[in-house]
């Protein structure tokens, strides 16, 4: 972000502290904001999330009442069933399409389900959010399911040194190539075996989704889910939704600029594509030493370097080669599970609002401030781990000259420290908004280069891992009905199913991967229009009050409950 962005940042976060202030000495939001709830005779409460069992707000009525799915209208009793059968129906339908083309760019698709939650299915501010984090664990486990099917956009890389870039990157074999060109270098390639009479020469691929990224970035973007989380605890819903504002809209600025040039990029790829193709119909018809137009527009050439090789350098980079070939390594993934179930026991042994620990203790014992510690100390160690992982087998990549693809990145350990910081930054985001983090992640992996496909897949890979943990402490914590998010979850399943196919048939087919990077800048705008209407709306409706930061820990009293029943 440029420093104008910056300051303009900070001067709407300074004006939002300064209404804070104000509204916390202001008292007259305690009368607006107040709703029955049906519980124990009628209680007045000033938010129905302190309503148990009735967490949806009807503002018309100033009541809180209990959400059914595909509730029928039924007078006289508007307290407990009201008619949103035709409001699940199209947000259903909705859903199933969000949920492919948001998948297919690699983020959730949070940005649209909180609005559309809010003002299609009438759920409250944070009960959106919940629903959001079902929605988009549906939709991005649909996403892995056929992403970790993919192979990388490069299906035939070689184990020879080839040419390369100034920093160290290989040249593509392909570049300003016609297809004949091409078919007669790979030919070429196949028909030199090496030194060694048992070896036969091959072509490598990578799996789409990059897992050492994802081991590395994954648990930091946890981290960060899990804090935001507890910051959405104290904050009021206006504070909520303008903060998904000003997040969104800054990021959707970003990846649009990242779409014209990405976009202008895949013109002149696919023009010096068939201007290759039409050479090859014109041979002879060019005189020696004589430029012609489609010379002019190729690709300039980057500068390369001669490297030296040996036997020992090539075994090891044919090593590393197979192991990343491997289409499902298993060692992988199985650290993804134990990141994933580690991070849950921890969560389910703290407990929460509306959870009871499995060790029975509750948010004002100290026991409760160890555990959120140990979810820390959990998440930024598996990424240390990891992270180290990622760096020292990089530096072996390069020692023994393996063919780094142009979209790779150079890890380094300033690499190491930025990602993690702004990963972690983007969990914050997710935990805190109900979005899943690639909406903010996403345009950073494009901006610095990598693969838009590769980019996606690796992102929706971290997006289930992060909207699974924060959906199942939504769920369990009684803000979002299981059933909503049972249904929604598989409409979005199945929507990123089908949805991801075909986009991506088409991106393959094209070689336009710049439609997916405005295809997203597109869904992050209206999403920042939506949240902006919602904003708008519920201030309009509470007369303009700016309510204060809510308690971290309430701990209700027992003999309050046994009065209530006594009733």
């Amino acid at each position: 972000i440029e420093d104008d962005e910056m300051t303009r940042i900070f001067k709407i976060s300074t004006v939002l502290l300064s209404i804070i202030a104000f509204a916390h000495g202001e008292g007259r939001c305690d009368a607006v904001n107040t709703y029955t709830c049906p519980t124990c005779g009628g209680l007045e409460v000033s938010d129905c999330l302190q309503c148990d069992g009735y967490f949806n707000t009807d503002t018309k009525h100033r009541i809180c009442y209990d959400r059914k799915l595909f509730g029928k209208h039924e007078e006289k009793d508007h307290e407990f069933h009201y008619p949103h059968l035709w409001s699940d129906v199209i947000g259903a339908f909705i859903w199933f399409m969000v949920a492919g083309i948001a998948t297919a760019c690699g983020v959730g698709g949070g940005g649209i389900y909180v609005p559309l939650g809010i003002i299609l299915l009438r759920f409250a501010s944070k009960p959106a959010s919940g629903l959001s984090q079902a929605s988009i664990f549906g939709a991005s486990l649909g996403g892995f399911i056929l992403n970790i099917r993919n192979q990388h956009p490069d299906m035939k890389i070689r184990d020879t040194i080839g040419s390369r870039d100034e920093v160290g990157k290989i040249v593509p074999y392909e570049r300003n190539k016609s297809r004949a060109e091409i078919k007669t270098s790979e030919e070429e390639y196949l028909a030199k075996n090496g030194s060694e009479e048992s070896y036969q020469r091959q072509f490598y691929t990578r799996p789409l989704i990059d897992f050492d990224m994802a081991l590395f970035l994954a648990p930091m973007e946890m981290a960060g889910a899990v804090l935001g989380v507890i910051i959405q605890a104290l904050v009021p819903n206006w504070l909520f939704l303008s903060l998904a504002v000003l997040v969104l809209a800054v990021t959707s600025l970003k990846t649009y600029q990242k779409f014209i040039s990405s976009y202008k990029k895949d013109r002149e790829n696919q023009q010096a594509t068939i201007l290759a193709e039409e050479e090859e119909d014109k041979l002879g018809e060019k005189s020696i030493g004589e430029k012609s137009v489609e010379d002019e527009m190729r690709i300039p050439e980057v500068a390369t370097e001669a490297v030296e090789d040996d036997e020992l350098k090539l075994s090891m980079r044919r090593k590393l080669l197979a192991e990343d070939a491997r289409q499902y390594p298993t060692e992988k993934l199985f650290y993804l599970v134990i990141l994933w179930v580690g991070l849950a026991v921890i969560t389910f042994l703290k407990g929460g609002k509306g959870v009871e620990s499995l060790v029975g203790i509750t948010c004002k014992s100290p026991w409760f401030a160890i555990f959120i510690t140990f979810q820390f100390l959990w998440t930024f160690g598996f990424a240390a781990v990891f992270g180290m992982k990622l760096l020292k087998r990089h530096e072996l990549k390069v020692s023994c000259h393996y063919p780094l693809h142009q979209n790779d990145v150079m890890w380094d350990a300033g690499k190491l420290r930025f990602y993690a910081s702004f990963t972690f930054a983007a969990g914050v985001v997710a935990g805190l908004i109900g979005i899943g983090g690639g909406m903010v992640l996403g345009p950073l992996m494009l901006v610095l280069g990598i693969h838009p496909r590769v980019s996606s897949a690796t992102t929706a890979t971290m997006i289930v891992m992060t909207s699974s943990s924060v959906a199942i402490m939504f769920v369990t914590s009684g803000l979002v009905p299981w059933k909503y998010a049972l249904f929604f979850f598989c409409i979005c399943f199945c929507g990123a199913i089908v949805g991801k196919k075909y986009i991506d048939a088409y991106v393959r087919r094209t070689g336009m991967a710049s439609i997916l990077i405005g295809i997203l800048a597109t869904i992050i705008a209206l999403a920042t229009v939506g949240c902006c209407v919602i904003l708008l709306i519920n201030l309009g409706k509470d007369d303009w009050c700016f309510d204060s930061f809510k308690e971290f820990c309430v701990v209700k009293d027992k003999t309050d409950s046994l009065e209530c029943l006594s009733r």
